[in-house]
């Protein structure tokens, strides 16, 4: 990854992350080819990180979209910076790499640049996203998430992703890694996020501790302020999504709550300086150090996007 090529931030493992990236999650009913649309848009626009997941079922076409702008030589390989997920149904250590190699395959690539555990909630293994028993529950598992970090260590190792990190872990789940005996790596990141599945739904039957981690996302409304100050103490870099407000689901948020894009001080300083809410919202983490990633499948609001920096 060249650094001149993009704004970007050092890792604590010496690579480097740009501080804004794309994100590719889409709600349901959206076609699938709209990604790899939408990850070409972006990489003509100046966007090198992309983010996405085993879970998005999304990867072959965003690999698509990345070696069609690779053979076209709008970019080489080593300017992309891709990010994928370990989904909770691989934590078992001997399925990590497994779980790996299947994005890899789908993406047709030989590596990704980023490799994080999704969400610290581990699942009965199996092919489906969200196992669940015959009451329909989710059907959880004992893992010990050092375990899977050990797991993941031992990728990186083999070449098949350059860093590793976490996503949606809170300071009690980050310390845990950091002081486990023998830790090889530290997490270079922790994204946090909302996760878009409906997660609420299984939260509700897992503890707490873990619940207030999976519920992790960070925008002018929700700073996230304490863990961002822990995790520049370790040398994480925190990576925001839904960095321009929480997903509207109606099934558990408040119709009623703000909308942040509407909020009267955001529009006042995007007005001052001829910019968009969104652009303020976006540059607003950047300005914290905090690398964000912005979701748009539209043209027009990728290359707005991208214009925050």
């Amino acid at each position: 990854m060249n650094p001149k090529r993009s704004r970007s931030v050092k890792l604590n493992d010496g690579h480097f992350m740009p501080v804004l990236g794309l994100g590719t999650a889409a709600s349901e009913g959206v076609p699938k080819s709209k990604a790899t649309e939408a990850t070409k848009v972006a990489i003509d626009v100046g966007f090198r990180h992309i983010d996405s997941a085993y879970v998005y079922e999304n990867e072959e076409e965003v690999g698509k979209a990345i070696r069609e702008k690779i053979a076209d030589g709008t970019v080489k390989r080593e300017d992309i910076f891709y990010t994928t997920k370990l989904w909770s149904t691989f934590f078992r250590p001997e399925l990590v790499r497994q779980a790996l190699e299947r994005s890899l395959k789908k993406l047709q690539l030989d590596y990704v640049d980023l490799f994080l555990i999704h969400l610290p909630i581990a699942m009965k293994p199996g092919e489906e996203r969200l196992p669940k028993d015959a009451s329909g529950k989710v059907i959880l598992e004992t893992v010990d998430l050092r375990d899977t970090w050990e797991a993941l260590e031992k990728c990186k190792d083999a070449g098949l992703t350059k860093s590793i990190g976490v996503s949606n872990f809170n300071r009690k789940l980050l310390e845990m890694i950091l002081n486990k005996p023998g830790l090889k790596y530290k997490p270079v990141c922790n994204q946090v996020r909302l996760c878009p599945w409906k997660l609420l739904y299984f939260l509700l039957f897992t503890p707490s501790f873990l619940i207030s981690a999976a519920k992790v996302e960070c925008h002018p409304y929700l700073n996230q302020s304490k863990l961002l100050e822990f995790c520049k103490s370790k040398d994480i870099v925190l990576v925001a999504y839904s960095a321009l407000g929480t997903q509207r689901d109606p099934s558990w948020v408040d119709k009623d709550s703000p909308v942040l894009l509407e909020d009267p001080t955001l529009n006042a300083i995007a007005k001052k300086h001829n910019r968009s809410a969104a652009q303020v919202a976006l540059r607003y983490q950047v300005q914290r150090e905090v690398v964000v990633l912005a979701k748009s499948f539209i043209e027009k609001r990728i290359k707005e996007n991208f214009q925050c920096c």
